[in-house]
């Protein structure tokens, strides 16, 4: 039965980011994510990276929002070495095998890619979905075999965050084959005229899982979504079909190197803020959207860049679409875009022009500093996973995991503790950050009261 609707009011838009990793390391694993191939091979700064997100969540919740914190993945993982052959008496002997014979495969199993917290899940409100909780189900990621060994931790941490299941519905990935390849709320963009309203979900495909059928398909790049989990997703989460619109992306932008959807497009509320290459069908889908949306009882407003303005080449370099785009308590929207943006003169000027133009709600920037996940490929918007709450929802969360000035000094100071300064290729072989890793995991699930959501902690197998 569905439960009483809540007051518009009431309901409130929660931003979830992981926290980077300790591992965090530049291996350029992602075929398609120039930014991480362009790094590929650099000294990366696991401190650094994670304190700057860290303020980015802070700087959040100065602008009145809900903010809420995403544990690390355990890394190196040592299971998936074992799995495909890497034996040893202990963990270091695993991880020295592997340094040894295959190199790229234990940067796999040391990626903090899990910091994206974009693709941990895709997510529907209860004001949309036939048994009124909120859905969520994890992404299997399984285009990329570094990615897809996340996907059985980030079901065991969300199920741990979203335990009441009298509100919340935190279903299974999808099955791990590619004509279900789904990499989460980064193909997947909700309109509503206010969070608490019933909206119009959009998820984006980059092919059909047989690869027949489509406008066009991708030549340089892999195409990671497919339309088989779109809408097995949408059936998971009980969604009405009359709201509902499945759009392919332009593969032409995914062989410019947009790899998911928000690289090139963000939504909020009724706004859609995108590049006009978006979209493979760009009249059909933007049709589409506006006749659902109006049958929904509000108008979508479109804030369309062209070509000729940003080039498709420099917003895949700038990631001005993945910024964030939220409400304001006192009213209008705000972009919270990487510094990068504020460095490029014709971005610059094409936010004012959005700015200035009243048709549209968004009315201020943000810029803040996110460079070492730029430069591994992920921008503000690729750290963050969404979640329209209610206030009983929101009052049924884990607790710890939301976000005060007293536990961002605790996590502060937490990974001024237990990350490393720099983390050059190299140091991937030492087995030391294994032992870091799980202590300095020990300790957050602590922090952040969540108990032992991780293998090491748990004494008994446990079925999640």
């Amino acid at each position: 039965m569905q439960q009483q609707a809540s007051s518009p009011t009431e309901v409130i838009e929660a931003n979830f980011d992981s926290l980077v990793g300790p591992t965090h390391n530049y291996a350029g694993l992602a075929h398609g994510n120039l930014l991480s191939s362009e790094h590929a091979g650099l000294a990366a700064y696991p401190r650094a990276a994670a304190l700057q997100g860290l303020r980015k969540m802070n700087h959040l919740r100065s602008l009145g929002l809900v903010q809420g914190v995403l544990p690390p993945q355990v890394r190196p993982d040592v299971e998936y070495l074992r799995a495909v052959g890497f034996h040893g008496g202990d963990d270091a002997s695993v991880i020295r095998r592997a340094a040894q014979e295959a190199p790229r495969l234990l940067a796999a199993a040391s990626s903090a890619s899990g910091m994206w917290a974009a693709n941990a899940a895709t997510v529907s409100p209860s004001a949309d979905t036939a048994d009124g909780r909120v859905h969520l189900t994890p992404a299997n990621l399984v285009t990329n075999s570094h990615r897809s060994i996340e996907a059985v931790q980030t079901t065991r941490t969300l199920r741990a965050i979203f335990a009441d299941a009298s509100r919340f519905v935190v279903h299974d990935p999808l099955p791990a084959t590619p004509d279900f390849a789904d990499e989460g709320a980064a193909n997947h963009t909700r309109f509503a005229p206010e969070h608490g309203r019933p909206g119009v979900e959009l998820f984006v495909y980059g092919r059909l899982g047989s690869g027949e059928g489509l406008i066009a398909i991708p030549g340089r790049f892999p195409a990671r979504q497919t339309l088989e989990a779109s809408r097995a997703l949408a059936r998971l989460h009980g969604l009405d079909h009359n709201a509902v619109v499945f759009a392919q992306q332009h593969p032409g932008a995914i062989d410019a190197g947009v790899f998911h959807n928000d690289v090139i497009a963000v939504g909020n509320g009724p706004v859609l803020l995108a590049h006009e290459m978006a979209f493979a069908d760009r009249d059909g889908t933007l049709a589409q959207l506006r006749r659902v949306c109006e049958a929904r009882g509000f108008e979508l407003i479109l804030v369309e860049v062209p070509e000729s303005v940003v080039p498709l080449s420099m917003a895949v370099r700038r990631y001005l679409f993945n910024s964030q785009l939220v409400n304001l308590p006192d009213g209008g929207m705000a972009l919270v875009a990487p510094t990068d943006c504020r460095d490029e003169p014709t971005i610059v000027a094409a936010v004012q022009d959005i700015l200035s133009d009243t048709s549209n709600p968004i009315r201020d920037i943000h810029y803040v500093d996110v460079r070492q996940s730029m430069q591994n490929g992920g921008g503000p918007a690729c750290l963050r996973l969404r979640v329209v709450l209610n206030k009983g929802e929101l009052d049924s969360l884990a607790r710890g995991v939301l976000l005060t000035d007293a536990l961002s000094q605790q996590l502060e100071g937490w990974i001024e503790r237990h990350y490393r300064e720099c983390i050059k290729p190299a140091d991937l072989a030492d087995p030391a950050l294994l032992d870091e890793s799980v202590a300095a995991l020990d300790e957050l699930t602590g922090i952040l009261g969540l108990g032992s959501i991780y293998p090491f902690q748990r004494s008994s197998v446990t079925v999640w």
